[in-house]
């Protein structure tokens, strides 16, 4: 089943119609999602190609906790799982020795319009641990692959927002609001917006529209590195009307409430 940004209520009856009938004539294909439950998302995994060392990116139950905890922060955001992930900052004989891990959908997203993100987020599981490796901003990211559309001849950055720290450690986090906390950059210099010049999402959207760029996506990921050790998960991974719930048996789809 495609992933979207965001549609028409018709277009997405008929778009789950024909998922269905494709449903039944090819097995393995997503089944058909409804207005009263999820459907699970066949095309989300470890992006190979954009992974180094020996990272964990793992689909898995909880985590709960730690003991002593209620209410919460002491389970998953969504569902009975998550996405846990595990990068070392030592590993490799490459500089820098970190290892980097992405979990992402290579298919679903090609070619939906960057300018057309309204939400984006996650919940994240923050540990004591993690915040003594690399600080209260040591978290996971979300990352789009894009067509950037600033001149012909470069088609391919890295859009790339960071979180602030959660207000959360030792436990689930709140959603964290990508379009109000944090800060947004491109690799390789297409825009205003770098890694040493930060952006707001509000400040990101006007570096494209101020070169009159209409960027396009390639694959969306969350996941971490290069640069300290990790060791948590993530959940809840929203975008614009959509929640992907990682669990262990795979990821849903739910409509945001």
């Amino acid at each position: 089943m495609k992933a979207r940004f965001g549609v028409r209520r018709g277009t997405a009856l008929v778009a789950a119609l024909l998922v269905a009938v494709i449903a039944l004539i090819l097995p393995g294909s997503a089944a058909a999602r409804t207005d009263d439950g999820p459907t699970h998302s066949d095309h989300w995994g470890v992006i190979a190609r954009n992974t180094i060392g020996s990272p964990v990116a793992e689909l898995r139950n909880g985590p709960y906790g730690p003991f002593g905890t209620t209410g919460a922060a002491a389970r998953p955001p969504y569902g009975r799982g998550s996405l846990g992930i595990e990068v070392a900052d030592d590993s490799t004989t490459l500089t820098p020795p970190s290892e980097k891990v992405d979990f992402g959908n290579e298919v679903d997203f090609f070619g939906k319009q960057v300018l057309g993100l309204r939400r984006v987020g996650f919940h994240v599981f923050q540990t004591g641990e993690n915040v003594g490796y690399g600080g209260p901003t040591n978290m996971p990211n979300i990352r789009f692959e894009i067509d950037p559309n600033v001149t012909s001849t470069d088609d391919y950055s890295t859009l790339v927002w960071v979180p602030t720290a959660s207000p959360v450690t030792n436990g689930w986090s709140p959603f964290l609001d990508a379009t109000r906390t944090g800060y947004w950059y491109l690799t390789g210099g297409e825009t205003a917006c770098t890694q040493a010049a930060r952006c707001t999402f509000a400040q990101l959207k006007t570096s494209f529209t101020a070169v009159n760029a209409r960027p396009t996506v390639y694959t969306v990921a969350v996941g971490k590195g290069r640069d300290f050790m990790w060791i948590g998960a993530i959940d809840g991974l929203r975008l614009n009307d959509y929640v992907y719930d990682f669990e262990r048996d795979g990821v849903k789809v739910l409509r945001a409430k």
